[in-house]
């Protein structure tokens, strides 16, 4: 059973430089042909895809974030980090880590979540 695991801080400033970790278990982010992604979700609105990497090493992003947003990982704690820079209150969402089988899944394909964790940029 494979695992995922939000971690961060649950409160940025404007201006500042967000960073969340997946941590997963039960598989390896190496794994082919697995694509580990970054989703959120803003208060009163739908799930928003921001970013993959995948089990080769290959980032993939979000046109609309992709200046803001990095993606990488450490294969030897089996995590993968996201960091999203110049936060703004409209960063302000529930953030998930996932698995799916293409660098951006619809919802319902990916087979593994984490729980999510809620970010909040404000002074």
């Amino acid at each position: 059973q494979v695992q995922l695991q939000e971690s961060g801080p649950g409160l940025v400033k404007p201006s500042q430089t967000l960073s969340l970790t997946c941590t997963v278990s039960g598989g390896s982010i190496t794994t082919n042909y697995y694509y580990w992604s970054w989703i959120r979700q803003p208060p009163g609105k739908g799930l928003e895809w921001m970013g993959a990497i995948a089990y080769s090493g290959s980032t993939y992003y979000s046109p609309s974030l992709k200046s803001r947003t990095s993606i990488s990982r450490d294969t030897s704690k089996n995590q993968f980090t996201l960091q999203l820079s110049s936060v703004t209150p409209e960063d302000t969402a529930v953030y998930y880590c996932a698995r799916g089988p293409t660098e951006e899944s619809r919802p319902f394909e990916y087979d593994y979540w984490g729980q999510g964790t809620q970010v909040t940029v404000s002074s």
